[in-house]
Protein backbone atom coordinates (compact mmCIF):
# COMPACT_ATOMS: atom_id res chain seq x y z
CA UNK A 1 0.00 0.00 0.00
CA UNK A 2 1.37 3.32 -0.77
CA UNK A 3 -0.49 6.38 0.23
CA UNK A 4 -0.19 9.10 -2.68
CA UNK A 5 -1.68 12.73 -2.84
CA UNK A 6 -4.43 11.55 -4.96
CA UNK A 7 -5.43 8.80 -2.59
CA UNK A 8 -3.90 5.24 -1.71
CA UNK A 9 -2.82 2.85 -4.21
CA UNK A 10 -2.76 -0.84 -3.96
CA UNK A 11 -0.37 -2.96 -6.16
CA UNK A 12 0.62 -6.45 -6.56
CA UNK A 13 2.54 -8.87 -8.95
CA UNK A 14 0.51 -10.87 -11.35
CA UNK A 15 1.29 -14.97 -10.34
CA UNK A 16 1.00 -17.79 -12.82
CA UNK A 17 -2.39 -18.56 -11.60
CA UNK A 18 -3.35 -14.66 -13.46
CA UNK A 19 -1.52 -15.63 -16.46
CA UNK A 20 -4.02 -15.50 -19.38
CA UNK A 21 -6.84 -13.61 -17.53
CA UNK A 22 -7.67 -10.25 -19.00
CA UNK A 23 -7.05 -7.49 -16.67
CA UNK A 24 -11.00 -6.32 -15.32
CA UNK A 25 -10.81 -10.59 -14.29
CA UNK A 26 -7.27 -10.09 -11.96
CA UNK A 27 -8.58 -7.00 -10.56
CA UNK A 28 -11.84 -8.19 -9.17
CA UNK A 29 -10.23 -11.56 -8.28
CA UNK A 30 -7.19 -10.35 -6.66
CA UNK A 31 -8.31 -7.09 -5.09
CA UNK A 32 -11.37 -8.39 -4.18
CA UNK A 33 -13.54 -5.22 -5.57
CA UNK A 34 -17.17 -5.21 -4.95
CA UNK A 35 -19.30 -4.57 -8.37
CA UNK A 36 -20.11 -0.95 -7.60
CA UNK A 37 -16.31 -0.64 -6.40
CA UNK A 38 -14.75 -1.98 -9.26
CA UNK A 39 -16.82 0.26 -11.78
CA UNK A 40 -15.88 3.03 -9.92
CA UNK A 41 -12.22 2.43 -10.27
CA UNK A 42 -12.65 1.90 -13.99
CA UNK A 43 -14.88 4.69 -14.39
CA UNK A 44 -11.61 7.08 -13.07
CA UNK A 45 -8.99 4.76 -14.70
CA UNK A 46 -7.67 4.57 -11.04
CA UNK A 47 -5.77 1.51 -12.10
CA UNK A 48 -2.37 0.52 -13.92
CA UNK A 49 -1.09 -2.18 -15.68
CA UNK A 50 2.80 -1.69 -15.40
CA UNK A 51 3.04 1.71 -14.49
CA UNK A 52 0.38 2.59 -17.28
CA UNK A 53 -3.53 3.22 -17.44
CA UNK A 54 -4.85 0.09 -19.46
CA UNK A 55 -7.63 -1.20 -21.10
CA UNK A 56 -9.87 -3.68 -18.81
CA UNK A 57 -9.62 -6.24 -21.58
CA UNK A 58 -5.85 -6.46 -22.45
CA UNK A 59 -4.02 -9.77 -21.31
CA UNK A 60 -2.45 -10.11 -17.84
CA UNK A 61 0.92 -12.17 -17.78
CA UNK A 62 2.53 -13.36 -14.87
CA UNK A 63 5.16 -10.84 -13.52
CA UNK A 64 2.77 -8.20 -14.27
CA UNK A 65 2.74 -5.44 -11.66
CA UNK A 66 -1.26 -4.20 -11.20
CA UNK A 67 -1.86 -0.92 -9.41
CA UNK A 68 -5.38 -0.32 -7.93
CA UNK A 69 -6.16 3.10 -6.18
CA UNK A 70 -8.68 1.83 -3.87
CA UNK A 71 -8.81 5.43 -2.16
CA UNK A 72 -8.74 8.54 -4.05
CA UNK A 73 -8.81 11.73 -2.17
CA UNK A 74 -12.29 12.53 -0.76
CA UNK A 75 -13.85 15.03 1.47
CA UNK A 76 -14.18 13.64 4.81
CA UNK A 77 -18.03 13.88 5.59
CA UNK A 78 -17.83 15.82 8.55
CA UNK A 79 -16.32 19.16 9.51
CA UNK A 80 -12.20 18.97 11.46
CA UNK A 81 -12.14 19.64 14.30
CA UNK A 82 -8.50 19.63 16.58
CA UNK A 83 -10.34 16.86 19.53
CA UNK A 84 -8.00 15.26 21.50
CA UNK A 85 -7.60 11.45 20.40
CA UNK A 86 -6.30 8.83 22.39
CA UNK A 87 -5.64 6.66 19.39
CA UNK A 88 -4.24 2.62 19.99
CA UNK A 89 -3.47 1.29 17.15
CA UNK A 90 -3.02 2.64 13.14
CA UNK A 91 -1.88 1.22 10.20
CA UNK A 92 -2.46 2.83 6.64
CA UNK A 93 -5.84 0.83 6.52
CA UNK A 94 -7.42 1.52 10.01
CA UNK A 95 -7.49 3.58 12.99
CA UNK A 96 -8.66 2.54 16.83
CA UNK A 97 -9.82 5.10 19.17
CA UNK A 98 -10.26 5.00 22.44
CA UNK A 99 -13.31 7.21 23.23
CA UNK A 100 -14.00 9.16 26.51
CA UNK A 101 -17.48 9.32 28.12
CA UNK A 102 -20.07 11.98 27.02
CA UNK A 103 -18.82 11.80 22.92
CA UNK A 104 -20.75 10.71 19.91
CA UNK A 105 -19.39 9.20 17.47
CA UNK A 106 -20.97 10.71 14.57
CA UNK A 107 -22.74 13.65 14.57
CA UNK A 108 -26.64 13.45 14.95
CA UNK A 109 -27.18 16.38 12.48
CA UNK A 110 -24.94 17.95 9.73
CA UNK A 111 -24.29 21.08 12.35
CA UNK A 112 -23.11 18.79 15.26
CA UNK A 113 -19.92 19.48 16.62
CA UNK A 114 -17.07 17.89 19.44
CA UNK A 115 -17.31 14.34 17.39
CA UNK A 116 -15.05 11.56 17.62
CA UNK A 117 -15.35 11.61 14.11
CA UNK A 118 -14.96 15.64 13.95
CA UNK A 119 -11.07 14.69 15.63
CA UNK A 120 -10.74 11.77 13.36
CA UNK A 121 -11.08 13.95 10.49
CA UNK A 122 -8.78 16.40 12.07
CA UNK A 123 -6.46 13.63 12.70
CA UNK A 124 -6.17 12.10 9.27
CA UNK A 125 -5.96 15.88 7.57
CA UNK A 126 -2.99 16.66 9.87
CA UNK A 127 -1.34 13.57 8.29
CA UNK A 128 -1.78 14.63 4.75
CA UNK A 129 -5.09 12.19 4.40
CA UNK A 130 -7.84 12.88 2.64
CA UNK A 131 -10.21 10.34 3.17
CA UNK A 132 -13.53 10.15 4.61
CA UNK A 133 -14.32 8.92 7.89
CA UNK A 134 -16.09 5.60 8.17
CA UNK A 135 -16.99 3.89 11.29
CA UNK A 136 -17.14 0.47 11.91
CA UNK A 137 -18.76 -0.09 14.78
CA UNK A 138 -20.12 2.57 17.48
CA UNK A 139 -20.87 3.13 21.05
CA UNK A 140 -23.50 5.18 22.87
CA UNK A 141 -22.60 8.31 23.74
CA UNK A 142 -21.82 7.67 27.49
CA UNK A 143 -20.39 4.09 26.51
CA UNK A 144 -15.89 4.13 27.03
CA UNK A 145 -13.31 2.41 24.71
CA UNK A 146 -12.33 1.33 21.15
CA UNK A 147 -14.15 2.35 18.00
CA UNK A 148 -12.85 1.21 14.91
CA UNK A 149 -12.60 3.73 12.17
CA UNK A 150 -11.58 2.75 8.18
CA UNK A 151 -9.51 4.93 6.18
CA UNK A 152 -11.10 3.71 2.88
CA UNK A 153 -13.84 2.30 1.34
CA UNK A 154 -12.27 -0.92 0.59
CA UNK A 155 -10.72 -1.07 4.43
CA UNK A 156 -14.51 -0.67 5.49
CA UNK A 157 -16.31 -2.92 3.11
CA UNK A 158 -13.62 -5.54 4.77
CA UNK A 159 -14.05 -5.01 8.09
CA UNK A 160 -17.79 -4.68 7.62
CA UNK A 161 -17.93 -8.25 6.31
CA UNK A 162 -15.84 -9.31 9.49
CA UNK A 163 -18.29 -7.63 11.86
CA UNK A 164 -21.20 -9.08 9.75
CA UNK A 165 -19.80 -12.37 9.62
CA UNK A 166 -19.11 -12.18 13.76
CA UNK A 167 -15.25 -12.47 13.21
CA UNK A 168 -15.05 -9.31 15.19
CA UNK A 169 -14.15 -9.91 18.90
CA UNK A 170 -15.97 -7.14 20.67
CA UNK A 171 -15.64 -7.72 24.65
CA UNK A 172 -17.14 -5.55 27.24
CA UNK A 173 -16.81 -4.85 30.29
CA UNK A 174 -20.33 -3.86 33.00
CA UNK A 175 -21.01 -2.80 36.55
CA UNK A 176 -24.12 -4.70 37.17
CA UNK A 177 -26.37 -4.82 39.82
CA UNK A 178 -26.72 -7.81 41.99
CA UNK A 179 -25.19 -11.17 40.67
CA UNK A 180 -26.18 -13.40 37.47
CA UNK A 181 -27.07 -16.66 38.12
CA UNK A 182 -25.21 -18.65 36.86
CA UNK A 183 -22.18 -16.35 36.63
CA UNK A 184 -21.49 -17.37 33.30
CA UNK A 185 -24.01 -17.99 30.31
CA UNK A 186 -25.89 -16.39 26.68
CA UNK A 187 -28.86 -14.27 26.51
CA UNK A 188 -30.07 -15.03 23.69
CA UNK A 189 -33.33 -12.41 23.09
CA UNK A 190 -35.32 -10.27 20.49
CA UNK A 191 -34.47 -6.48 20.84
CA UNK A 192 -37.20 -4.05 19.46
CA UNK A 193 -38.35 -0.48 19.89
CA UNK A 194 -40.23 0.76 23.06
CA UNK A 195 -43.37 1.68 21.73
CA UNK A 196 -43.73 4.20 25.23
CA UNK A 197 -40.30 5.71 25.10
CA UNK A 198 -38.36 6.89 21.81
CA UNK A 199 -35.32 6.30 23.22
CA UNK A 200 -35.32 2.71 24.96
CA UNK A 201 -35.33 -0.78 23.64
CA UNK A 202 -37.04 -3.43 24.81
CA UNK A 203 -36.73 -7.59 24.98
CA UNK A 204 -40.47 -8.35 22.04
CA UNK A 205 -40.93 -11.11 20.32
CA UNK A 206 -41.15 -9.03 16.99
CA UNK A 207 -37.71 -7.80 17.66
CA UNK A 208 -34.67 -8.53 15.43
CA UNK A 209 -32.37 -11.35 16.97
CA UNK A 210 -29.92 -10.98 19.27
CA UNK A 211 -27.64 -12.67 21.69
CA UNK A 212 -25.06 -11.70 24.31
CA UNK A 213 -22.70 -14.13 26.24
CA UNK A 214 -21.40 -13.04 29.80
CA UNK A 215 -19.35 -13.78 32.09
CA UNK A 216 -18.92 -12.60 35.67
CA UNK A 217 -15.33 -11.91 36.48
CA UNK A 218 -15.84 -10.33 39.66
CA UNK A 219 -18.82 -10.49 42.42
CA UNK A 220 -19.28 -8.12 45.04
CA UNK A 221 -22.05 -7.74 47.95
CA UNK A 222 -23.59 -5.14 45.86
CA UNK A 223 -22.98 -6.29 42.40
CA UNK A 224 -21.19 -7.42 39.88
CA UNK A 225 -17.84 -6.91 37.19
CA UNK A 226 -19.29 -8.54 33.71
CA UNK A 227 -17.29 -9.21 30.90
CA UNK A 228 -19.63 -9.57 27.40
CA UNK A 229 -18.98 -10.60 24.42
CA UNK A 230 -21.31 -8.74 21.88
CA UNK A 231 -22.35 -11.90 18.41
CA UNK A 232 -24.82 -9.28 17.21
CA UNK A 233 -25.11 -5.82 17.36
CA UNK A 234 -28.26 -4.03 18.28
CA UNK A 235 -29.22 -1.07 19.59
CA UNK A 236 -28.01 -0.34 23.66
CA UNK A 237 -28.29 -4.69 23.35
CA UNK A 238 -26.17 -4.94 26.43
CA UNK A 239 -28.16 -2.79 28.41
CA UNK A 240 -31.41 -3.95 27.46
CA UNK A 241 -30.20 -8.25 27.67
CA UNK A 242 -28.86 -7.17 31.35
CA UNK A 243 -31.81 -4.86 32.51
CA UNK A 244 -33.90 -8.03 31.25
CA UNK A 245 -32.14 -10.77 33.05
CA UNK A 246 -32.92 -8.71 36.46
CA UNK A 247 -28.66 -7.04 36.31
CA UNK A 248 -29.16 -3.59 35.05
CA UNK A 249 -25.87 -1.84 34.73
CA UNK A 250 -24.92 1.14 37.50
CA UNK A 251 -25.49 4.41 36.57
CA UNK A 252 -28.12 3.24 33.34
CA UNK A 253 -31.49 5.23 34.70
CA UNK A 254 -33.05 4.40 30.97
CA UNK A 255 -33.46 1.01 32.19
CA UNK A 256 -33.64 1.05 35.65
CA UNK A 257 -29.87 0.90 37.36
CA UNK A 258 -29.04 2.89 40.04
CA UNK A 259 -26.06 5.28 40.98
CA UNK A 260 -23.69 3.91 43.82
CA UNK A 261 -24.02 6.57 46.51
CA UNK A 262 -20.06 6.35 46.76
CA UNK A 263 -19.16 6.80 42.57
CA UNK A 264 -21.63 8.61 41.05
CA UNK A 265 -20.86 8.05 37.17
CA UNK A 266 -23.66 10.21 35.60
CA UNK A 267 -24.04 7.64 32.58
CA UNK A 268 -24.10 3.48 32.48
CA UNK A 269 -21.22 1.70 33.58
CA UNK A 270 -20.08 -0.08 30.14
CA UNK A 271 -16.94 0.09 28.70
CA UNK A 272 -15.65 -1.47 25.51
CA UNK A 273 -12.65 -2.73 26.09
CA UNK A 274 -11.23 -5.46 23.48
CA UNK A 275 -11.12 -5.13 19.52
CA UNK A 276 -9.82 -8.53 17.86
CA UNK A 277 -10.08 -9.38 14.12
CA UNK A 278 -8.07 -10.97 11.55
CA UNK A 279 -6.19 -7.72 9.17
CA UNK A 280 -8.07 -8.13 6.19
CA UNK A 281 -4.93 -7.39 4.14
CA UNK A 282 -1.31 -8.79 5.65
CA UNK A 283 -0.72 -11.73 8.08
CA UNK A 284 -1.82 -11.75 11.51
CA UNK A 285 -4.87 -10.44 13.82
CA UNK A 286 -5.38 -6.66 15.36
CA UNK A 287 -5.99 -7.26 18.81
CA UNK A 288 -6.07 -4.14 21.41
CA UNK A 289 -7.33 -3.50 24.72
CA UNK A 290 -8.39 -0.11 26.57
CA UNK A 291 -7.89 -0.68 30.49
CA UNK A 292 -10.63 1.38 32.63
CA UNK A 293 -11.54 4.45 32.26
CA UNK A 294 -11.06 6.87 35.86
CA UNK A 295 -14.51 7.11 36.82
CA UNK A 296 -15.45 3.00 36.85
CA UNK A 297 -11.91 2.53 38.64
CA UNK A 298 -13.40 4.39 41.14
CA UNK A 299 -16.70 2.41 41.25
CA UNK A 300 -14.72 -0.57 41.21
CA UNK A 301 -12.62 0.61 44.33
CA UNK A 302 -15.98 1.17 46.15
CA UNK A 303 -17.70 -2.00 45.25
CA UNK A 304 -14.43 -3.77 46.41
CA UNK A 305 -14.11 -2.03 49.74
CA UNK A 306 -17.97 -3.62 50.60
CA UNK A 307 -16.64 -7.00 50.75
CA UNK A 308 -13.29 -8.41 50.77
CA UNK A 309 -12.31 -10.23 47.36
CA UNK A 310 -14.01 -13.74 47.24
CA UNK A 311 -12.82 -15.44 44.17
CA UNK A 312 -9.69 -16.80 43.27
CA UNK A 313 -8.47 -15.12 40.27
CA UNK A 314 -10.61 -12.38 39.92
CA UNK A 315 -9.14 -9.54 37.81
CA UNK A 316 -7.72 -6.30 39.93
CA UNK A 317 -8.92 -2.68 38.42
CA UNK A 318 -5.67 -2.31 37.07
CA UNK A 319 -5.83 -5.08 34.89
CA UNK A 320 -9.20 -5.31 33.77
Amino acid sequence: MKMTEDGVWWTVTAGPEDDGLTLGGVLRRRFQLSGRLYQRIVHAQAFRLNGRVSHTARTVHSGDVISVRIAPSEPYGVEPEPIPLTVVYEDVHYLIVDKPTGQLVHPIFPEGRGTLAAGVAHWLKSRGIAARVRPVNRLDRDTTGLVLFAKHALAHARADELLRGGRIERVYLAFVHGRPDPPEGAVELPIGRDPHHSMRRIVRDDGHPAKTLYRVRRSFSGGALVELRLITGRTHQIRVHMAHIGHPLFGDRLYGGREHPRAPLGRQALHAYRLAFPHPFQEGEIAVESPLPDDLRRLYAALEQEEPMSESGACRAERC
